[in-house]
């Protein structure tokens, strides 16, 4: 069943930030997964979240995503995510 996982990005250092960025990428292509959102406008409906920069990526499988972000490939760029930000990240099933 495809996955999908849901990054809360807040850029803590936009400029260290941006090599996180060019490393992510490549690794979640090499995954299989796929970028559905990218960082764009995100405004708030009902509650109380104030999302940052909302990344959603589609993988095949929740296995195959676990895979990606658990991976040495993504491990560097991982790295830098935590480094220059805060983040919340989760995996759910879709269709």
């Amino acid at each position: 069943m495809t996955a999908f996982v849901i990054l809360d990005i807040e850029v803590t250092d936009s400029v260290n930030y941006e090599g996180y960025k060019q490393l992510a990428a490549p690794t979640v292509a090499q995954y299989g997964g796929t970028y559905v959102v990218r960082g764009g406008h995100a405004e708030n409906l009902e509650g109380d979240w104030e999302p940052k920069r909302i990344v959603v990526l589609q993988f095949e499988s929740v296995e195959r995503a676990k895979a990606w972000i658990n991976s040495p490939e993504y491990s560097e760029a991982r790295a830098l995510r935590q480094k220059y930000s805060i983040s919340k990240a989760i995996v759910v099933e879709g269709a």
